[in-house]
């Protein structure tokens, strides 16, 4: 008598998810301990460089450890890399604060971090690298294309940054001011010169990954030309969707040529409906953001269409900036941010 095999695939593949899913945890734990021993052996290199004076001197410890180290345990402890981990424990001198983020930073993201300069930056990218476990990759495209500096928390005063940031460090909260971006680079569309507002909608559909990374962790879709009937009439919302951090939805009405004053009314229309017949139980109240090519800067301040407004308007660029001028739009931008505090600021001094 031939006795026939029993199927085995769905025993293989319970067996090969139990290997995979034990795998992926043994790497965390590895990568994690080891950017946590990398940050102890930066921290007490640190100190006998701290002791000594003479750079000569530092420089010849550094390259003995390097030499040493490499000896007897192989690769991995260069002198540049012995360097990194020196500056590793400088930029992040507490202990909690590295084991708080090493669950989801490996080394190679904390090395795409150290070069930023200034702390406030360098603690954005590494709490929001944190909360949307960005690949290395994806670390360095943010970096890259100036993400901190398109956030309107950028241009607030530091102290408020350090608020949010350790609000965000200590609970995970989110604000708008860290959500929404300005401008946004849609540059991935692949749109032309020429195109329609149409045009656009389109083509953020059928890049829907791309501008749903480029919008930030949180957002999920929910609609296309959102109808809503008021008095008989219908109104059409380009694009509706949901922030779970915020726990709010997010009305984008997307405009070509400058922002003009008549779009803040229609989106305040769409806003309170959506509101009303909407939002639900244990959700905040819906925000909107009026993407346009080009701001009316003036006409926004006076519309009050800031980062206390339940309505955001930024810039959006079909077409891929370099470097230099992306930050030179971001420079000036940011002048006219700390111009508006400013004028605020001088105005509750003179009431005052």
């Amino acid at each position: 008598m031939v006795i026939s095999n029993p199927d085995t695939s769905l025993l293989i593949h319970e067996l090969r998810s139990l290997i995979e899913q034990t795998r992926e945890r043994v790497a965390t734990t590895v990568n994690r301990e080891l950017t946590l021993l990398h940050w102890h052996l930066g921290k007490r290199l640190r100190e006998d460089l701290l002791q000594e004076v003479r750079a000569p001197y530092g420089e010849q410890i550094v390259a003995t450890v390097s030499r040493q180290l490499t000896e007897e345990f192989g690769r991995g402890f260069s002198r540049t890399n012995l360097l990194y981990m020196v500056q590793f424990a400088e930029q992040f001198p507490e202990e909690k604060i590295v084991q708080s983020v090493i669950g989801q930073l490996g080394w190679t993201h904390i090395l795409a971090i150290l070069p930023i300069k200034e702390p406030l930056k360098r603690e954005f990218y590494t709490q929001l690298c944190r909360i949307e476990r960005w690949s290395v990759r994806t670390l360095r495209a943010k970096i890259d294309g100036m993400l901190y500096e398109r956030t309107a928390l950028s241009g607030k005063p530091d102290d408020v940054i350090q608020s949010e940031i350790a609000a965000l460090r200590d609970s995970d909260q989110l604000t708008p001011d860290l959500v929404f971006r300005d401008p946004y680079l849609l540059d991935f569309l692949g749109l032309h010169d020429g195109y329609s507002e149409r045009d656009l909608e389109n083509a953020i559909l059928r890049e829907l990954e791309g501008f749903l990374l480029e919008l930030g962790a949180g957002f999920a879709f929910v609609a296309r030309q959102k109808r809503m009937t008021i008095d008989d009439e219908d109104f059409y919302l380009d694009l509706l969707f949901y922030h779970r951090g915020l726990r709010r939805l997010v009305a984008i009405e997307l405009k070509i040529g400058k922002f003009t004053a008549a779009y803040k009314g229609q989106m305040e229309l769409y806003l309170r409906w959506l509101n009303r017949y909407e939002r639900q139980p244990g959700e905040e109240a819906p925000i909107g953001l009026i993407l346009c090519s080009q701001k009316s800067p003036q006409q926004i301040e006076l519309l009050e269409l800031g980062t206390e407004s339940d309505i955001r308007v930024a810039e959006f660029f079909t077409q891929h900036l370099p470097p230099r001028l992306l930050e030179k739009e971001l420079t000036r931008a940011l002048k006219r941010a700390e111009e508006t505090v400013a004028q605020r600021q001088m105005e509750i001094d003179t009431v005052e």
